[in-house]
């Protein structure tokens, strides 16, 4: 319990440590995430695409706290190494908010797999629970990153227990 207080107050000062390109860059990712998500969906209208299944209420939240989320992982990679790699939490996270807001019966991998009445059975009430994993994969993703930052920033020292200011 200790250690995961000491991980959100270390993302919360690697956070208050922006600055605006990281958040331009935050910023962007959630618009851009929001629509890579949104709009093959249709939780975001537009006349591309079209559902058999109307959108949830839920659909809404999952796809913002998503976008935000992913925007804020993104922000983690503007003073990252070139080495390193991206977040397997955050990566399965925007996929899998993908299948989670999805209409359920436009999903041709689960239709070739259960039909449309398993999609309506099945499938439709596993996707708040996987819109929750998405969420969650993406808030650990962040967490880590942003946690770590404050540890060991490119081109800083690295900051240890009993260093001094």
């Amino acid at each position: 319990m200790r250690s995961s207080r000491r991980s959100v107050s270390r993302a919360g000062r690697s956070l208050l440590a922006w600055r605006a390109r990281q958040w331009w860059v935050a910023g962007a990712g959630a618009l851009v995430t929001a629509a890579v998500v949104g709009i093959p969906t249709d939780v975001v209208p537009n006349p591309l695409f079209g559902r058999s299944v109307p959108v949830q209420w839920w659909n809404y939240p999952a796809l913002a706290l998503t976008s935000v989320l992913a925007g804020l992982v993104l922000g983690t990679y503007v003073t990252a190494s070139r080495t390193e790699r991206m977040s397997r939490f955050g990566a399965g996270g925007a996929v899998l908010s993908f299948f989670a807001v999805g209409c359920p019966v436009c999903n041709k991998l689960v239709l070739l797999l259960i039909g449309t009445s398993g999609a309506l059975s099945y499938w439709a009430p596993l996707q708040p629970l996987l819109a929750v994993v998405s969420v969650a994969l993406l808030a650990e993703a962040a967490l880590r990153r942003l946690s770590n930052a404050t540890v060991c920033t490119p081109g800083r020292a690295r900051l240890t227990r009993g260093a001094r200011s």
